[in-house]
């Protein structure tokens, strides 16, 4: 495939580098006063991305012809959905965030154009199917990251956020990098499919090691436990918008590409890397469960539910069958629309100097003096619970018929009881809203945008989202096949 072949390929990536760079020029030129129409750009060429990659992900690509710059890159069906995902999640965070930011008079033009950076990088690694792809993707969505996490400089708690997610992330790069250099020395190449076929016949120790070590830097950028210390502490510390983002679109990345490292470069390997994921699936909902229950700060707990749900999406990986990608994706939808929703509602817990409110005991009463965004609360942490009928229930029962149709009863039944143990938290802020005495502490507006967001978000993992259920898993269902066809 020729270079111009190749770039018909990314129309959606060239769109979001080329329209980040002009921006970049256009802030530098103007300064922070043009903070407010590069955003409404960014979000016009984040849509733009969207509307280009959709085409793909319904006709189902996959194949070869999928395939661009000498095997660098593969734009198929299930990076397609993948990307749909990374680029609404990155619009609702430029939404949101005027506001916030400007309530503060802290609105950088910077802002919108590193998400846009931060989308571009995740669109890359969702279509690796190279190592050193896989790399330059994740560098890329990282060193955008890291700036957004500290984005308010005269805030100690973001400037915090912003050290410990680049200390540990510096740390995850340099495990990922060794795991990397392993699986080259003893593979010959970096492909995906060489490293198939080069492993085809078993893994050498030292290739062992090499899959551990990736799949460990990998697993810092889902926050799977072990590796998920940073999650809260960076979770509540960076700004609101930054945190929604964090939580919704670097999740879909990094699980997609989890997957694309372990069903395409070692798909023939499967039981080498197995029992790994189910330990990290199970760790991932336990300690997910139990940290939530003491926490007092919701954004702390919404680090700890995201944890947990990382932990259910790696049971359909677990499974490595073509039911089980597809249950992840589906998870996956179901998942970025329960996070916008949740952290949308967290932006519109303000006191009446129009603070946002993050304690989760000035919540009492909530739906005496908000019923509305009571009520769409609720819904978010019914579905979070996994609690029918709300759409989130589905997520969870589709990795787990996976699960169970990869003869992995013992882990769907494990998965299944210790899900009970998060349910608790997610009712304990319902019975804070609905049944303590107000408090009277979220008092102010919240604007427009968020309103819309919320709608949006809560009708969908409402029962009205099973009318999306069959569109919904049609799309899976042709991207797991692309991902399974590519390996």
């Amino acid at each position: 495939m020729d270079f111009a072949s190749s770039l018909a390929l990314i129309p959606d990536l060239l769109v979001l580098i080329l329209g980040g760079l002009v921006l970049l020029l256009v802030a530098a030129w103007a300064g922070d006063k043009a903070a407010s129409p590069i955003s409404i750009a960014a979000c016009v060429a984040l849509g733009g991305a969207f509307f280009l990659v959709a085409p793909a992900v319904c006709a189902g690509l996959a194949g070869p012809e999928t395939t661009g710059f000498s095997g660098l890159v593969r734009a198929d069906a299930f990076a397609g959905l993948a990307k749909l995902m990374i680029y609404a999640a990155s619009g609702a965070a430029l939404v949101v965030a005027p506001s916030f930011f400007g309530r503060l008079g802290a609105m950088r033009a910077e802002y919108p154009i590193l998400v846009m950076f931060a989308a571009a990088g995740m669109s890359i690694m969702v279509s690796a199917a190279d190592l050193m792809t896989l790399y330059v993707g994740l560098e890329l969505n990282s060193l955008s990251a890291y700036v957004l996490a500290s984005m308010l400089r005269d805030d100690d708690r973001s400037a915090e956020a912003g050290l410990k997610y680049f200390v540990l992330g510096a740390l995850a790069s340099g495990i990922l990098l060794f795991g990397m250099s392993l699986t080259y020395g003893f593979a010959g190449t970096t492909s995906f499919d060489g490293i198939s076929a080069a492993y085809a016949d078993g893994l050498p120790m030292g290739a062992v090691f090499g899959l551990i070590f990736v799949l460990a830097g990998l697993a810092f950028k889902i926050s799977a436990v072990p590796f998920h210390m940073w999650t809260p502490d960076v979770y509540e510390g960076a700004p609101t918008p930054v945190t929604l983002f964090f939580a919704s679109a670097p999740k879909v990345a990094a699980v997609a590409l989890l997957s694309r490292v372990a069903l395409e470069a070692f798909g023939g390997q499967v039981d080498a890397w197995r029992q790994v994921v189910i330990f990290a699936a199970l760790a991932s909902i336990v300690v997910g469960a139990l940290g939530a229950i003491g926490q007092r700060n919701i954004k702390r707990l919404l680090a700890y539910s995201s944890i947990n749900n990382v932990g259910f999406i790696l049971i359909g990986l677990a499974a490595a069958t073509t039911a089980g990608a597809s249950a992840m994706m589906v998870y996956l939808a179901i998942y970025v629309a329960m996070t916008v929703g949740s952290f949308v509602a967290v932006l519109m817990l303000r006191d009446a100097e129009g603070k946002t409110v993050e304690d989760i005991a000035s919540l009492a009463g909530l739906s005496t003096t908000k019923p509305a965004l009571a009520w769409c609360l609720m819904i978010i942490m019914f579905s979070l619970a996994g609690i029918p009928p709300m759409f989130g229930f589905w997520g969870k029962f589709v990795v787990f018929q996976a699960a169970v149709e990869a003869d992995l009863v013992a882990l769907a039944a494990i998965g299944i009881a210790a899900s009970v143990i998060g349910a608790f938290y997610y009712l304990k802020i319902v019975k804070v809203m609905f049944f303590d005495e107000p408090a009277n502490v979220v008092t102010g507006e919240a604007d427009k945008s968020h309103w819309a967001l919320l709608a949006i978000s809560t009708l969908a993992i409402s029962p009205l989202g099973y009318l999306l259920n069959g569109w919904l898993g049609s799309l899976a269902d042709g991207a797991a096949a692309a991902l399974f066809l590519a390996s």
